[in-house]
């Protein structure tokens, strides 16, 4: 296994370690090390990439499993939210990002049994970097008015990012739908 590869699996190791400190308020600062867990993990995504390309590490395992690490982290830290007391996290808000990535995964499997891959489109990568920074603000949780209306802003803005980019994503790839045709 790869060190592009090492660095997803890290990540998905590192779930529910996270999933256990933002939940468990028992440990001081927990949403501390949550948060901290949560930045780590999201860094092994922008590093496994860089290193994968620079050395020419791309491998079919890093192609499937790196967006599922980040759907399985992102799908983690939306649901925990779901719970956390004074977290602002609407349960419909939650709904339409993990729904667009189950559209997106169906896309991509049947793209892959045409023996097309599907890469990530620029839109996709602003949505999960916001919403990323979005689940880093919720995670530490600053109970402020400023810090309240930041929260609000940037979870509209990744359900907005995450419409966007799947209607980017649905224009460019309805051919693969057309027996695998691209």
């Amino acid at each position: 296994m790869n060190l592009p590869n090492k660095l997803t699996m890290l990540r998905v190791i590192m779930i529910p370690f996270f999933v256990f400190f933002m939940l468990f308020d028992k440990i001081n600062y927990h949403n501390y090390i949550a948060a901290g867990i949560f930045i780590v993990a999201s860094l092994t995504d922008l590093l496994d990439g860089k290193i994968a390309r620079k050395y020419n590490l791309v491998s079919n395992f890093g192609k499937f499993m790196d967006p599922l690490a980040d759907k399985l982290l992102v799908s983690a830290a939306l649901i925990c939210f779901l719970v956390v007391p004074g977290v602002w996290m609407p349960a419909w808000a939650v709904i339409i990002i993990i729904s667009r990535e189950f559209i997106i995964s169906g896309f991509r499997l049947v793209a892959s049994d045409a023996g097309v891959v599907i890469a990530a489109g620029w839109w996709g990568k602003v949505k999960t970097v916001c919403q990323m920074v979005m689940s880093i603000v919720l995670i530490i949780n600053l109970d402020n008015a400023a810090m309240n209306i930041i929260e609000i802003v940037l979870v509209i803005l990744s359900v907005a990012l995450t419409v966007i980019s799947l209607v980017d994503y649905l224009v460019k790839n309805w051919s693969v739908l057309n027996d695998g045709k691209m």
